[in-house]
């Protein structure tokens, strides 16, 4: 097997036009002989670049609407001829076949062809490339003799690699490359599998535009590898951060760290529970989460005092923290975070005021995420031996969904604070009793195994912290099965609920409600966060 291999005839036929040019023109340069398809043909030449049809090289038309045109012997005898098997050069002598030594191939677009909702089934099949994955295949199973490229980033790597070899690429580099070959043709062998196995109410017919169910019967997903982790949860693991192949633009996992040290396993966790949150508030926002749960969330009319009412909820826990702003961070807010010790801070953008604050905690991990309101189409949780998959609870109540139970009527002000405390409750782990007041959380209890332990725990925070609970609005995550956790918060100040309802007692904690004179609305809607 040679170490090295140079390159004296390429193939380029891509849907991805991206950088194609400049690959051809550094083969070229080198007298490398181009053979080219279609569009990636006709672009070329174009261009100036010397460019031979894979028609004229087989000797063979396109066919069936471009349906058969790389498939035949003297392209993947070429590209599959192992150069160190004696008969295997004399079958290509035999057959007239040369060797090809560089592949440039990416698929039809399947994924972007069958986004819309209504997608003709006829058009989705259509977009199923045939040729292209098995010269990728075949690429990559020789990769001892050839070069395979499925991602233009790819191009100037190998262009560089040519340059300093001498018209030649190394072993090591075409060993990586099919590996990531195969990685390519698995996600679009997987994303077709998911499309076709996802259809329902249709006999086949291509002229259906057939509708979809929510969960295919084969799931295949996709994710590349960002970097590894110093350990996991604790130093005895062992851990690795992958990012979903489609990840929306506005996930964590789309972040832009600007200093600070490499992140842990559990900062990216918890930098998650801090983005997802922060993100859902319109008004300028804070949250601040240590273990997965937020000690502290707010809104004001800057940052700065979102940040301030949002440390002050629970000062002790927001030692060591995560905090994630839905705004931009200035030099004043910059300065005010930088008095704590912070792990992870998190924003849209910091200015030059802020970024010029934290150069001189360089410890400290800045995070640059795009505010952008897309989901994920999955939330999934491994469990031993399977996964479970569901859609994201990224249902938000509005007013007018609610219904008052108590005979007391909530006053606009407790109608705020009551949004504000569900809102807030959705990203505390369960069982969460969350009491909030003026657009900042007041007393936080978390992941308790009894309602009415969350709620002690919720007031005892707050009493720990300073702060009154008069007044306030309390929001359970899930009903109260009994009249006991009401009675908790209602005995800390709360003077209004919010919780789902759905209890075999509803009627009796309703009317302790009204007999404790506070204000019970009720969502219908929970927020399990488990």
């Amino acid at each position: 097997m040679t170490t090295h291999n140079t390159i004296k005839r390429a193939l380029l036929s891509v849907s991805d036009k991206t950088g194609i040019l400049e690959l051809a023109k550094a083969l070229a340069e080198r007298g490398v002989e181009i053979l080219s398809t279609g569009g990636t043909a006709k672009l070329l030449a174009e261009k100036g670049v010397a460019v031979k049809e894979v028609s004229s090289h087989t000797g063979f038309p396109e066919i069936m609407d471009g349906r058969v045109k790389t498939l035949h012997p003297k392209i993947h005898g070429g590209i599959l001829a192992r150069r160190d098997l004696q008969t295997h050069l004399d079958a290509m002598e035999q057959h007239g076949i040369g060797p090809i030594d560089l592949v440039a191939v990416n698929l039809y677009p399947f994924d972007q062809a069958t986004a819309a909702e209504h997608v003709k089934l006829e058009d989705a099949i259509e977009n199923i490339d045939i040729g292209g994955p098995a010269m990728v295949r075949a690429s990559a199973k020789n990769y001892a003799s050839v070069t395979i490229l499925v991602d233009p980033t790819d191009y100037s790597k190998v262009i560089d690699e040519l340059k300093a070899n001498d018209g030649a690429t190394t072993l090591k580099t075409r060993s990586a490359l099919a590996a990531k070959a195969y990685a390519h043709t698995s996600r679009y062998d997987g994303a077709i599998a998911a499309f076709l196995t996802s259809l329902q109410g249709t006999n086949g017919d291509l002229n259906d535009v057939p509708a979809r169910i929510e969960y295919p019967e084969v799931m295949s997903m996709q994710f590349h590898k960002v970097q590894d982790m110093r350990y996991g949860e604790n130093p005895h693991q062992t851990a690795a951060f992958y990012r979903e192949a489609k990840a929306p633009v506005g996930s964590l996992s789309n972040y832009r760290q600007l200093q600070g040290k490499e992140l842990s396993f559990n900062n990216i966790a918890d930098s998650d529970a801090a983005w997802e949150c922060v993100k859902t508030f319109e008004a300028p926002a804070c949250v601040i989460i240590k273990h997965a749960n937020p000690c502290g969330v707010a809104v004001a009319e800057n940052t700065l005092q979102a940040y301030a009412k949002a440390f002050k909820t629970d000062p002790t826990s927001a030692f060591g923290g995560i905090i994630a702003f839905n705004r931009a961070v200035d030099q004043a807010t910059a300065e005010a975070v930088s008095k704590q010790f912070v792990e992870v801070l998190i924003a849209p953008s910091f200015d030059d005021g802020a970024r010029a604050v934290f150069a001189a905690k360089q410890n400290v991990r800045l995070l640059e995420i795009p505010l952008d309101a897309g989901n994920h189409r999955f939330d999934y949780k491994r469990v031993g031996g399977g996964l479970l998959v569901q859609t994201p609870d990224i249902h938000n109540v509005q007013q007018s969904d609610i219904r008052v139970a108590s005979k007391r009527q909530p006053t606009e002000q407790q109608w705020a604070d009551l949004m504000f405390a569900w809102r807030c409750a959705k990203f505390v782990k369960s069982n969460a009793i969350v009491f909030c007041k003026d657009g900042m959380t007041m007393g936080v209890g978390a992941g308790q195994m009894s309602r009415v332990d969350s709620a002690r725990i919720a007031s005892i925070k707050a009493q720990n912290a300073g702060l009154t609970l008069a007044d306030s609005a309390v929001a359970s995550d899930a009903f109260f099965p009994f009249r006991d956790g009401l009675d908790v918060v209602v005995d800390a100040g709360a003077s209004c609920v919010i919780q789902p309802g759905g209890s075999m007692r509803d009627d009796e904690v309703i009317a302790a409600a009204d007999e404790r004179n506070i204000v019970m609305v009720l969502t219908g809607i929970r927020h399990f966060r488990h």
